[in-house]
């Protein structure tokens, strides 16, 4: 009998302390997500206050609650293709960009020779603001895609190539010599050892590239497009239309915030082997 009454009151116990992790998970996801919309609510709270007060004029600042009806009519004319073209873009030359990074990064931490030619180059191109390939790039592409995809894979290389290449230098050298221990081709020491453990700075440096990837788009279809979000802040400017740029940004903003998120979902999945502080 006392047997059975203390696997009851044990059962009970976690029963309570199930529930009370669940109300307190529950509790600091309410709480996280407060704090995030927050200054955005207050933002928005206080931009509609000082416009529909006359403070600032509707002209320069269109009120949040007015944005919506600009946004249906973009809804229902081509938001939509705007969105995927630009989205289209930024996923090419992300991919070409970060690829090639990753390639040349890998080559010149595991090269000192390589390092030797290519890093000085590197290093130059790098500071080059990215208005400045846009002449170029219509010299040699054209004003078609490949301008935008190339100018997008610039901006996606050096966050890639610059963290990996950081990445694979800091690599222990005693992990090296254990792989030399158990005869470990160079090959085998590369796939089993040197890239694991310099994954969280190549994972960080995809991270960077994917955001500075929207903002080199954004410079391409500034100067030469027809389609896509640039396209619609380009045309809400020159059109005298502050509420299509309003909206423009925010799209902007969400659509790297949701890339951002996927990016770090993966980056999560893939370094789930590590102990840290907060995942």
């Amino acid at each position: 009998m006392s047997d059975s009454f203390n696997k009851a009151e044990l059962n009970q116990l976690l029963a309570q302390q199930a529930l009370k992790s669940q109300k307190k998970h529950l509790n600091n996801k309410f709480i996280r997500w407060f704090k995030a919309l927050l200054i955005p609510v207050i933002f928005l709270v206080g931009c509609e206050f000082l416009v529909r007060n006359g403070y600032i004029d509707a002209y320069l600042l269109p009120a949040p609650s007015s944005l919506w009806q600009s946004f249906l009519d973009l809804v229902h004319s081509d938001l939509f293709t705007h969105i995927y073209m630009s989205t289209w873009r930024v996923f090419v030359g992300f991919i070409i960009g970060s690829g090639l990074g990753l390639i040349f990064a890998i080559w010149v931490g595991l090269s000192k020779e390589a390092e030797a030619y290519l890093e000085p180059t590197f290093s130059a191109i790098k500071s080059i603001p990215s208005l400045a390939w846009i002449p170029l790039l219509l010299l040699w592409l054209g004003i078609d895609e490949g301008s935008k995809i190339t100018l997008i894979a610039i901006g996606a290389f050096f966050p890639t190539y610059t963290n990996t290449v950081a990445a694979i230098h800091n690599v222990d050298k005693k992990l090296i010599e254990v792989g030399k221990v158990y005869r470990l081709s160079a090959f085998q020491r590369i796939i089993s050892i040197i890239l694991p453990a310099a994954s969280p700075g190549i994972l960080t440096g995809l991270r960077n590239s994917l955001s500075l990837s929207w903002m080199f788009m954004i410079a391409a279809e500034l100067i030469a497009a027809t389609q896509g979000i640039g396209y619609l802040l380009s045309d809400g400017r020159e059109t005298s239309r502050p509420d299509i740029v309003i909206i423009a940004i925010i799209l902007l903003a969400l659509l790297g915030k949701v890339t951002d998120s996927l990016m770090k979902l993966i980056e999560n999945w893939l370094l789930r082997w590590r102990d840290t502080l907060q995942k």
